[in-house]
């Protein structure tokens, strides 16, 4: 497996996503309830709250006030309803020195209250022992590589967990920000976060109403192996959000070797038909090989010029949607897509 395929599979399908042409300095959000990174998390009228998931049950007795997360999108969820996190992942892609990703950053500096204690993710191994350390009531891991024996070793020291729902690195990113307001009493604001995100996509898809019907593909060269992303990956469904149509050709070419992606050999990237390419890479060099190379000029849109691009790896990572992502890099985003559906149209 490569490298980028690991990136993916482990932060969102990364879906963080492994691995278009503008860095990403749009602001972050601004977090969705109090500042008060002391208050407890919700209210204790709704509780117990009970969790059904891929290791059994979970029940969450009261409100909790020592938080922490695990995985991808959990940290942003619960920094988007006003909690500041007592432990979470570190972000060894897009997180810089300190490993913290800049959202997370500046959701930290508008909360205020003690940074939490970054747990070791290098190996997206959970260190159970530093966990404990932090002293949490509640581990919230919904997406995330979490393992039976991982789980086993925190529910043993008495801390609930809510694990992920079918599978590792499968929970929906919406299911995320739900089951962490419900885990901490705050589903009201959970449901009305969702509804604010959504709406930052809607008035995006609203000012560019050329987005509307035109096919687009999004893909990722990688080395000797070359990627499209499925309608099930979560990035995928935002470009179908802002009114783009994946093209035929994405699922024509499908192999079935994974929910998310599929690969395809050089000899049939001409068949890929899209109107648009929408594409990732870590660096300016990195996507002029994709811009120029003669493998992907047979590719019709991008012998066209009609690519939008991400660059580097922060906004690559900003690209899997999560509370905090998805307005920190959808700027970004749309005037990529702008631009490479300008080309398209002629």
């Amino acid at each position: 497996m490569s490298a980028l395929t690991s990136r993916l599979s482990a932060l969102a399908a990364l879906t963080v996503a492994g691995g278009l042409v503008l860095s990403g300095c749009a602001g972050a959000a601004t977090p969705a309830t109090s500042s008060d990174a002391d208050a407890p998390s919700g209210s204790s009228e709704g509780f117990p709250v009970t969790f059904e998931h891929m290791y059994g049950e979970t029940i969450i007795e009261e409100a909790p006030e020592r938080v922490a997360t695990w995985g991808w999108g959990a940290t942003d969820a619960v920094l988007a309803l006003g909690i500041v996190p007592v432990a979470v992942a570190s972000m060894d892609y897009g997180g810089g020195d300190n490993r913290i990703t800049p959202w997370v950053e500046d959701a930290l500096a508008d909360l205020g209250g003690e940074e939490p204690v970054i747990l070791d993710n290098a190996s997206f191994e959970l260190s159970v022992e530093e966990l404990l350390a932090a002293d949490p009531d509640v581990l919230i891991a919904p997406y995330s590589g979490l393992t039976q024996e991982e789980y086993d070793a925190v529910t043993a020291a008495g801390i609930p967990v809510v694990a992920p729902e079918e599978a590792v690195w499968s929970t929906p990113w919406r299911d995320v920000i739900t089951e962490t307001g419900k885990a901490l009493g705050l589903e009201s604001e959970a449901d009305q976060l969702l509804a604010d995100l959504d709406q930052q996509v809607a008035d995006a898809a609203a000012e560019h109403p050329e987005f509307e019907g035109t096919t687009i593909a999004y893909a990722a060269d990688d080395v000797d192996t070359f990627y499209l992303y499925l309608p099930a990956d979560p990035r995928v469904e935002i470009l179908e959000d802002l009114g783009f149509v994946t093209a035929d050709a994405v699922t024509a070419l499908d192999t079935g070797e994974s929910t998310f992606y599929t690969t395809v050999s050089s000899e049939n990237l001409d068949q890929i038909d899209a109107e648009v390419i929408f594409t990732q890479v870590d660096s300016e060099d990195e996507l002029e090989t994709f811009l120029t190379s003669d493998r992907t000029k047979i590719i019709p849109a991008v012998s066209a010029g009609a690519v939008g691009a991400i660059v580097g790896e922060e906004n690559v990572a900003a690209i899997s949607p999560t509370a905090l992502t998805l307005p920190w890099i959808l700027p970004d985003i749309v005037e990529q897509l702008a631009a490479a559906t300008a080309v398209a149209r002629g």
